[in-house]
């Protein structure tokens, strides 16, 4: 049976979501602040602003699924708050309850901590470190305890089209990565981070978190080598690691044992694809 499908926020990210809910036949409806002048037939277009529940008053109510994956206007904790927190409750208030069936909140691995690359999953503590974290944290949390069925997606950094700022930054050499001892990043490529939230609303008994990572935790110094040998140029020079981003190794697991296959399940092979298109 097809879907009815709301996609709070549609950026890159959601873009990417309807295409693979228009494939299998759902219903497709996208709302954004300033949607865009000549949409494409496949989605249906809203125009509101989720800080501003009375911009919400006239949208249609009658979701079977909703995403909620927006970007807030600013990174303050203001901003975060406005958009994750306030936000979803405005949406959920607006929307007709008896008829939606599965929300699905797209998180961030952020809500973690410092791991000293340690292995982390989905009953892993939160401790996050920063305002971002604890925000997603707290929207989590607020949706769980909704009469709902409710799954969260945490992801790990996205990479893909579009996103090419570091190898801009390797290639002006202002790329610095710690040496001194492994500093693990993790990554999942957009598609891959689209598919999962397609497959997650297609389960039909989905648990409450999962994380959205590939196969392949890598140390940073690991991933930005072998990017610079890619790209022709020198490897970065040793530095800090990045500031408020603990090493750790996420797992994927539990979205693996759910049915998912990241069709790009170590990044290194990802940014090759990207640099051969």
């Amino acid at each position: 049976m097809s879907e009815r499908v709301l996609l709070a926020g549609c950026g890159d990210l959601g873009l990417r979501v309807a295409q693979r809910l228009r494939g299998r036949g759902d219903e497709v409806w996208a709302l954004r602040r300033h949607p865009p002048v000549a949409g494409g037939p496949d989605i249906r277009w809203l125009q509101a602003d989720l800080t501003r529940p009375d911009s919400l008053a006239a949208l249609p109510r009658a979701f079977t699924q909703l995403v909620y994956l927006p970007t807030p206007d600013h990174r303050d904790a203001a901003a975060y708050r406005a958009t994750f927190v306030d936000g979803l409750r405005h949406l959920l208030a607006a929307l007709d309850d008896g008829r939606l069936q599965r929300v699905l909140l797209v998180s961030s691995s952020a809500v973690y901590g410092a791991h000293d690359g340690d292995w982390v999953d989905e009953d892993t503590p939160p401790a996050p470190p920063g305002f971002n974290g604890a925000t997603l944290l707290e929207a989590e949390h607020w949706l769980a305890a909704q009469p709902v069925c409710s799954v969260v997606l945490r992801l790990a950094g996205l990479y893909g089209p579009g996103r090419t700022q570091l190898f801009e930054r390797l290639r002006a050499g202002t790329v610095q990565v710690p040496r001194a001892a492994p500093h693990w990043a993790n990554r999942i490529h957009v598609d891959d981070a689209a598919a999962a939230i397609a497959h997650l609303l297609a389960l039909p008994d989905p648990q409450a978190c999962y994380l959205g990572v590939d196969d392949t935790p890598l140390p940073l110094d690991v991933l930005h080598d072998h990017l610079a040998r890619l790209l022709g140029v020198p490897p970065p020079a040793a530095g800090a690691p990045p500031p408020g981003i603990g090493s750790k190794r996420l797992s994927n697991a539990r979205l693996r044992a759910s049915g998912f296959a990241p069709r790009w399940p170590d990044a290194r092979l990802g940014y090759a694809a990207l640099l051969d298109s």
